[in-house]
């Protein structure tokens, strides 16, 4: 079509599973990082323009190859996208029919297929357009898994033990700054008496002090969880302030 020099695709790394005009941000863009795929001939000026609209916008600007791009995405989206939705089917799948395993599903399950609740419509398209490059990174996490298998059947307990540290390192080292498929959460959890009002009395002394709470709710499996009710934040800052005003009112809190 002629469109080579001027056509410049481009991909804001942010946004969540919920899809709609009910789930838009003012803030969506802020600090994510916002991928410019131009072509050989896109001219620098087109480029430039681009990377400035996407800094107008309070993102950051990365500028990648569109094959690049492309690989990337299927390593730390597309990927991960897939595997929380095989995991819900195999919960799915092997729950009984009292659903046991739904009722009691722990924080760790709930984070990690967060993203299985994402449209549909949507992964469809994204895996039969990159099945190509979503099939290599799926080779290696299918050897990683299998070798993960063998090692437990064989009772290697040391090569165990270096799959999560290595794990643990690697993520513990990710940056918490951009709204990316592996977002930072902020939360606090505090130990309540189970009353009428309790939770009402925390949320009214945390809007009195102006602090905005993302997500509230009582933990109903702890397993790695301390406190009773479990409060969400969309800042670092504001949890802190929140554990601090918590804790002169005599309320026992723990920051995660």
């Amino acid at each position: 079509m002629g469109l080579d020099g001027r056509f410049i695709g481009g991909h804001p790394m942010t946004g969540s599973e919920k899809s709609g005009f009910a789930s838009a941000q003012a803030h969506l863009f802020e600090n994510a990082y916002y991928v410019i795929t131009p072509s050989e001939q896109t001219a620098p000026e087109h480029i430039e323009a681009y990377r400035t609209l996407a800094s107008d916008i309070g993102s950051i600007p990365l500028v990648l190859d569109y094959r690049q791009h492309d690989y990337v995405t299927a390593a730390v989206s597309h990927l991960p996208h897939l595997i929380a939705a095989s995991l819900v089917n195999t919960v799915h799948d092997l729950d009984s029919k009292d659903e046991v395993m739904k009722m009691i599903a722990a924080g760790g399950f709930k984070d990690i297929t967060r993203i299985a609740s994402s449209s549909p419509e949507m992964w469809e398209h994204i895996c039969i357009s990159n099945h190509a490059n979503i099939s290599q990174v799926m080779d290696t996490f299918i050897r990683l898994l299998e070798e993960c298998r063998s090692e437990m059947t064989a009772g290697n307990g040391a090569a165990i033990y270096r799959t999560f540290e290595r794990s643990r390192d690697y993520r513990d080292s990710f940056s918490s700054s951009s709204l990316g498929t592996i977002k930072k959460t902020y939360r606090i959890y505090c130990d309540i008496v189970d009353e009428s009002g309790a939770i009402a009395t925390i949320a009214t002394t945390l809007a009195v002090n102006g602090i905005s709470i993302k997500n509230i709710g009582i933990v109903h499996n702890r397993e790695f969880e301390e406190g009773v009710l479990r409060i969400e934040f969309y800042e670092e800052e504001p949890s802190l302030k929140a554990a601090e005003i918590l804790r002169q009112h005599r309320y026992q809190v723990w920051i995660h």
